[in-house]
């Protein structure tokens, strides 16, 4: 489904890493051995001590808060020093050609049903209830990964988005 002069890119996609540095760092190297370009994080980092760790992806990362972030400016700083790493707020877009992605963490239950709704984007991911889950509405792809922490499911799972044929996939690490 690439329009003329679209590339293809696959995408990582994680949420609710909840400090669980062991789990991170599982991520981070199946991320790597995926060769995902992008990895979207939707929120719910927790502590600051976090972000380093995430500086073993070779991919950009875009990430937005999650409702248990504590130290907001912290979390900022820690982005800041990874020139590769952008930390958006509550909300971020991601266009990649004629693809049009929204990434909040879901913790606003109105506010993600409006997305959904609206059919204004490709694909929205989401975090939050730590439940992975890939479903459509419309021609919108809706992705949650799942938990990285492994605290609420008992399973530490990501997901991958092939932007070729807008199709996402989880995987349970």
């Amino acid at each position: 489904m690439l329009r003329n002069g679209e590339r293809a890119l696959r995408i990582g996609i994680i949420a609710d890493t909840h400090d669980n540095l062991p789990n991170i760092d599982k991520a981070v190297k199946k991320l790597n051995e995926e060769g995902v370009e992008l990895v979207l994080h939707a929120g719910d980092y927790v502590a600051p001590f976090v972000i380093p760790r995430l500086k073993g992806l070779k991919a950009k990362l875009i990430g937005v808060f999650g409702n248990n972030d504590g130290d907001r400016e912290l979390l900022k700083r820690r982005f800041s020093e990874n020139e590769r790493f952008d930390l958006r707020g509550k909300f971020a877009q991601a266009v990649f050609g004629e693809l049009k992605i929204a990434l909040v963490h879901g913790d606003e239950e109105e506010l993600l049903k409006a997305l959904i709704e609206s059919g204004a984007f490709d694909v929205i991911v989401h975090g939050h209830t730590h439940a992975a889950e890939i479903y459509h509405k419309g021609k919108t792809v809706i992705v949650n990964p799942g938990e990285v922490c492994g605290y609420l499911s008992g399973k530490v799972t990501i997901a991958i988005l092939d932007t070729a044929d807008r199709n996402a996939r989880i995987i349970e690490l």
